[in-house]
């Protein structure tokens, strides 16, 4: 057998997905359990462009809409960048915003549901680092957050990571993050009894199975780290030019220009070298 296809891989997200529409309702009635299960979704971009694989700071998400007309974007998130939050909200509003025609009741208005998996951390504070991997924003009051304007746009994120160092208690929102986080390790993996999970393995190892699955699979993995290569790249050149003027202004020492760019002092010294010669 094949190594296993990673599922927090974008593209292999969706074809794990948007191929098994009754997979993706279990997932989303998992991750919102505190909310009435769903029945069924219709997936509404089940297609995949070649030019998405390789087109940066393309994200690869599953839009789709349940039988009473509320929609969820759901997706894996595996890079943080500056704006990603802003980027969730923008089409979770636009979302909501596109299911009005003209003259048509604000009261027809169904939910707009965001469902994001970050497979980093995102909220670093030590007072969030201990206590919580599991978000949901919605309209609510500052100083009264009972009071709230509904749940027609929600977003949830679960931290992967943070949720499988916290030991989450066991269930199925647990199992699902065991699935992303350990679905290459065969015994823990055969340890988890949600059913769901378990078909997402199978269809993990159907799609593993397949070449031209894996090769696109690898075409996209290539993408994303050549995209993070770029915007590494960028923020480099960006430190060096920071460092490079406070060398030449000659007011500062190695150590403190250190400590303003971001670079290391060897780094620093080297750059001083340079440009004396």
């Amino acid at each position: 057998m094949s190594e296993l296809l990673d599922p927090t891989n974008d593209y292999v997200f969706k074809r794990l997905f948007a191929e098994a529409p009754d997979l993706l309702v279990d997932l989303i009635n998992d991750l919102r359990p505190d909310l009435p299960d769903i029945t069924s979704v219709e997936i509404l971009n089940p297609n995949i462009e070649p030019t998405e694989l390789t087109g940066k700071y393309i994200i690869l998400d599953v839009l789709a809409r349940d039988g009473h007309g509320h929609c969820y974007n759901v997706e894996v998130q595996v890079r943080r960048y500056g704006a990603w939050h802003k980027r969730g909200l923008f089409y979770l509003a636009r979302t909501l915003g596109s299911q009005l025609s003209a003259g048509e009741d604000y009261q027809e208005l169904r939910a707009s549901v965001g469902l994001h998996l970050l497979d980093f951390d995102l909220f670093t504070e030590k007072a969030t680092e201990r206590e919580q991997a599991v978000w949901r924003f919605e309209m609510r009051d500052e100083r009264q957050p009972d009071v709230t304007l509904g749940n027609i746009l929600q977003m949830n994120l679960i931290e992967l990571n943070k949720a499988d160092r916290l030991g989450l208690p066991e269930g199925p929102l647990r199992a699902w993050i065991t699935f992303f986080k350990h679905w290459q390790e065969e015994l823990t993996m055969a340890n988890v009894a949600h059913e769901p999970v378990k078909k997402a393995m199978s269809r993990i190892r159907e799609l593993s199975a397949d070449e031209e699955t894996r090769r696109l699979a690898f075409v996209r993995e290539r993408a994303l780290r050549d995209e993070v290569s770029l915007l590494n790249d960028a923020r480099r050149e960006g430190r060096e030019e920071v460092a490079r003027n406070l060398i030449e202004m000659g007011l500062l020492t190695d150590t403190q220009i250190s400590s303003v760019s971001g670079l290391t002092e060897t780094e620093v010294k080297a750059l001083r070298n340079e440009i004396k010669h």
